[in-house]
């Protein structure tokens, strides 16, 4: 059923993006690509490459966060290599397999399983509270109550006081204990207020990516700034949190277009998202095989 599901909603959204493209081919059509263009794009690259190397280090944060054992063998290099290395497995059918990868290397490195596990939950939940966040700002909408409370109840949920008692429970269910005390290893010692601080960040520097796109394509409106931030963010949030594809694909086109055809011309919005699809897998492409690169350079483990 979950199976069916997902392609059904998979499906509708890539019928949607051809409909848009039938109806819009034309102007899509008339896009010039000239040398400045290519030269915007490849510093959205650069950009959006940026923005991945910013959340390996944010999810290092996020590790930190935990009482990590003396001899846990992690560095800055180390994270960013595991990170940029597994981000490109988020585009296996399946969309975990970027998970699996860091809490295999954290583990590796000397961590316990439970704060691996935990460390790759917060991070989609930090980064979608920042996409909210953002959005919330950003865009107008009737649902602005809900969302508000749906960013409070994410925010409140990574807090020690609520987050630790859960992990807790949890783990004596696993290991059948009486121990009413949550397990030491596996317990956040402060609020993630920096990795939080660092996600919208990251997000921020995604939005700056899709805005060099559209500036790419020939689209510039200092006043429709904020407005493109805040649908690039919610677009993006969509496709973190709806499992019908592999990194997004899809639901991330179908929603950016939604909101922001009313303000710019369709043709160019379809030709952004194309443009900034192909942006962002390069540019998780480059980076791991940076990080693979640097790994043989200095030949450690992963």
């Amino acid at each position: 059923m979950k199976s069916c599901l997902r392609w059904a909603v998979f499906g509708v959204t890539l019928f949607f993006l051809g409909i848009a493209l039938k109806r819009h081919w034309q102007e899509v059509a008339d896009i010039q690509i000239t040398g400045a263009s290519w030269a915007v794009l490849g510093v959205a690259l650069a950009v959006t490459l940026a923005a991945h190397i910013w959340s390996g280090w944010v999810w290092l944060l996020i590790l930190r966060e935990f009482k990590l054992p003396a001899d846990a063998r992690i560095s800055p290099s180390w994270g960013l290599r595991v990170y940029l290395k597994t981000n490109i497995a988020k585009y296996i059918p399946g969309n975990v397999w970027h998970f699996y990868g860091r809490v295999v290397a954290v583990k590796d490195a000397g961590i316990s399983l439970g704060v691996a596990t935990l460390s790759v939950v917060l991070e989609p939940l930090l980064m979608a509270a920042a996409a909210l966040a953002i959005a919330i700002v950003s865009v107008p909408s009737p649902h602005r109550g809900l969302q508000v409370l749906l960013l409070a109840a994410v925010l409140a949920g990574v807090h020690p006081r609520i987050l630790n008692p859960v992990v807790g429970y949890l783990g004596r269910l696993k290991l059948k204990s009486q121990d009413p005390s949550p397990s030491p290893e596996v317990r956040l010692h402060r609020y993630p207020l920096k990795p939080f601080l660092g996600e919208l960040g990251f997000v921020s520097l995604r939005g700056a990516g899709f805005l060099l796109t559209l500036v790419a394509l020939g689209y510039w409106n200092w006043g429709e700034v904020p407005f493109i931030f805040g649908a690039f963010s919610f677009a993006w949030l969509l496709g973190l949190v709806v499992p019908v594809a592999p990194g997004g694909l899809g639901v991330f086109e179908a929603t950016a277009l939604a909101l922001l055809e009313s303000h710019i011309s369709p043709g160019i919005v379809l030709g952004a998202i194309a443009c900034y699809r192909v942006v962002s897998i390069l540019a998780e492409t480059v980076g791991a095989g940076l990080a693979s690169w640097d790994g043989r350079r200095r030949g450690g483990r992963s």
